[in-house]
């Protein structure tokens, strides 16, 4: 019989504090409110499972670029991720950061060895000085690669599709987790708000899913406190209502006029 290859586990503890380091859609938009956010809805899927809540820290900037070296820099909003890491995510200590950039990148034209150059200089600054495992999120699903005018209509299908697979090389590369949030969309536009390029509340709850799916299958903290608990919660089904539909009931319980007695 074939053995199953050891799996690797990337935390065996709960998380303590857990930032997001990303773009518009990090920050929040549009989602109809915080609470909505992808951000906000992780944090609460893994508040669900561990026996005490993670700190949540959205670092999300709107418009925001990887580098001061990226093109479209001059006019977006500033500081760029690689500039904001002290303040706004190792300042933080966390031991889990989401790093989403990649859109705004590829709108802009940044080149993607740029990209990934920069970005690999952000995870090895990050893990080195905070430890913390490290998740990057690969673009999101858009429709207007007009929007915003020739400043930021460089991307397209292909484009976000090549920054996708470039990102999940560097994750591989770098030690990271990697999410696929473009595959995760599944090519649907009902989850993109009607200004085309950013994700509206069910598409931030489809991203916030797949990044905890991938935190779940391969942090074994997540489930630190579900194995504790099963070992002392109350048996509570019974279905012996269901089984009597059909006169069948548990031994050593009778079925009088269709219920267990």
């Amino acid at each position: 019989m074939d053995s199953q290859p050891a799996k690797k586990d990337w935390r065996s503890e709960e998380f303590r504090v857990m930032v997001a380091l990303g773009e518009s859609t990090t920050a929040g938009g549009w989602s109809t409110s915080r609470d909505r956010c992808w951000v906000s809805l992780l944090a609460s899927m893994i508040n669900d499972v561990q026996s005490a809540p993670v700190q949540c820290v959205n670092s999300g900037l709107g418009a925001n670029v990887i580098s001061d070296r990226s093109p479209a820099y001059d006019f977006s909003r500033k500081p760029a991720a690689i500039e904001r890491l002290d303040k706004h995510v190792i300042a933080h200590h966390p031991d889990l950061v989401v790093v989403s950039y990649g859109l705004n990148d590829a709108r802009g034209g940044t080149p993607l060895d740029l990209f990934c150059q920069e970005m690999t200089t952000i995870v090895r600054r990050i893990k080195g000085e905070t430890g913390a495992l490290v998740v990057l999120l690969g673009p999101y699903y858009m429709l207007d690669y007009e929007r915003g005018g020739e400043r930021w209509n460089h991307s397209s299908a292909s484009v976000l599709r090549a920054f996708t697979d470039a990102i999940r090389e560097l994750a591989a590369a770098e030690e990271c987790l990697f999410v696929d949030v473009l595959a995760a969309n599944g090519g649907t536009g009902w989850m993109v708000h009607y200004d085309g390029v950013h994700a509206n509340d069910l598409g931030h709850r489809i991203i916030a899913g797949e990044v905890f799916k991938v935190l779940a299958q391969n942090c074994s903290g997540l489930a630190k406190h579900t194995k504790a608990l099963e070992q002392l919660s109350p048996r509570w089904r019974d279905e012996s209502v269901l089984q009597a539909d059909y006169g069948y009931a548990p031994p050593g319980v009778t079925v009088s006029n269709g219920l267990p007695t």
